[in-house]
């Protein structure tokens, strides 16, 4: 029987989600918090993080109808947070002689975080997390309706 099979393995797909976009929206908080910091302690200016997700695999599913759908990995059967990368783009380069990080030329490079897009990326992150919760207690709307059905 696979580590996430049964009535359980709804629940655990969803929590996995719930988990990850947590994630996502600490992250991007954290790019929020910091989108005017010229200076950190690595030296130079913030630098923008993302979340990278993975699917989660069960190796061993349940039933043998499922095996048609498996990957070499095994089944998916949630998500998974593999890390968080710096975003490789330049930081944003702007004119002011008076800033106390300006260069030579009179720049100061500030952090490659549009405030904008992340507050885009945030109710992205927020509503994937509200659909997964609504998924969830789906899933023990019909488990205990399930407990029922011998009554």
């Amino acid at each position: 029987m696979g580590a996430l099979s049964g009535v359980f393995a709804p629940f655990a797909i969803s929590a996995s989600a719930l988990t990850a976009e947590r994630l996502r929206m600490d992250v991007i908080s954290n790019n929020i918090a910091n989108a005017n910091t010229t200076r950190t302690m690595e030296g130079g200016p913030y630098v923008r993080q993302r979340v990278v997700f993975a699917p989660r695999f069960d190796p061993t599913p349940a039933f043998a109808p499922l095996q048609a759908m498996m990957t070499p990995e095994g089944l998916p059967v949630g998500v998974r947070a593999v890390g968080i990368e710096k975003d490789p783009s330049p930081p944003k380069m702007v004119y002011d002689p008076g800033h106390p990080d300006a260069n030579a030329e009179g720049y100061v490079a500030y952090p490659n975080v549009n405030t904008v897009n992340e507050m885009v990326d945030m109710i992205s992150a927020t509503r994937a997390y509200e659909a997964n919760i609504t998924a969830f207690n789906a899933t023990k709307s019909m488990a205990l309706q399930a407990l029922t059905i011998g009554k």
